[in-house]
């Protein structure tokens, strides 16, 4: 029994050293009443360091949160809240604090189960019932499409996403190969050129069926000069007879009398 008394002292002793130690947030509860909501945030934050389950911190940071224009922020600090309170005050709080958020953001559908949940946990709560009643009046005339249609809708969005892709891929592949038959026509011009062939199949004027270039009037020998050409050869061959004639003649033994 004296042992089991021993603890209970050590335990509370601990509790309150450990509540001592954790000065930031009342702190950080005096910034607030003042409306230093960057120094009460700060304040916050370091007292969560400390201890990270700290329902009351985490509640306190996400109202400084909410009041600097944060709510998407703020109302991560809420579900943390909710996630590590011990006591249905604080759920009833946190989730009230929630439902406000979704109403800002017209999520009436969340609005009303956060207000239903602040409700289980403090059913006398009036402001939380009136909100309550006024989530629901805004559900009904702002219906929410069930869950299935807007992933139906997610799906059609996706998949238009998807045929415009291809339509600009298709696209984009009939241009590369009109430009690839731009080029391959090119290639073939210059190609018949190099041939001796215009764009139209046809022979080039200078060349001749066979392939062989045809003289140029402008560079045709005149007939004076062909003339000359034949005389030179005329005189040549006939140096080279009257040469072999001679030679005949040279070489043929003289008939001489003989006396009998």
């Amino acid at each position: 029994m004296k042992q089991l008394l021993l603890y209970a002292v050590l335990f509370f002793s601990f509790a309150a050293i450990a509540q001592e130690k954790d000065k930031n947030l009342p702190k950080g509860n005096k910034e607030f009443k003042e409306k230093n909501y960057a120094d009460a945030e700060a304040e916050y934050r370091i007292s969560l360091s400390k201890s990270p389950t700290k329902a009351m911190a985490s509640y306190n940071l996400g109202n400084t949160i909410y009041k600097q224009k944060q709510p998407s922020e703020a109302k991560l600090a809420y579900v943390k809240t909710i996630e590590n309170a011990k006591t249905k005050p604080q759920k009833h709080k946190a989730f009230h604090n929630l439902g406000n958020i979704f109403m800002t953001e017209k999520k009436y559908s969340d609005a009303v189960e956060a207000y239903k949940n602040a409700l289980r946990n403090n059913p006398a709560d009036e402001q939380t019932r009136y909100n309550y009643a006024l989530a629901k009046e805004y559900l009904k005339n702002n219906p929410e499409p069930p869950k299935d249609d807007k992933k139906k809708d997610k799906d059609k969005k996706e998949k238009d996403k998807d045929k415009e892709n291809k339509k600009d891929d298709k696209k984009d592949g009939d241009k590369g190969d009109k430009d690839k038959k731009d080029d391959k026509g090119k290639g073939d011009d210059k190609k018949d050129k190099q041939d001796g062939k215009d764009g139209d199949g046809k022979q080039d004027k200078d060349s001749d069926q066979k392939g062989q270039p045809k003289p140029q009037p402008g560079n045709s020998p005149s007939k004076q000069r062909i003339e000359n050409l034949l005389d030179a050869v005329n005189n040549e061959e006939k140096k080279i007879q009257d040469k072999v004639n001679a030679r005949k003649v040279k070489g043929k033994p003289v008939q001489t009398e003989k006396d009998w």
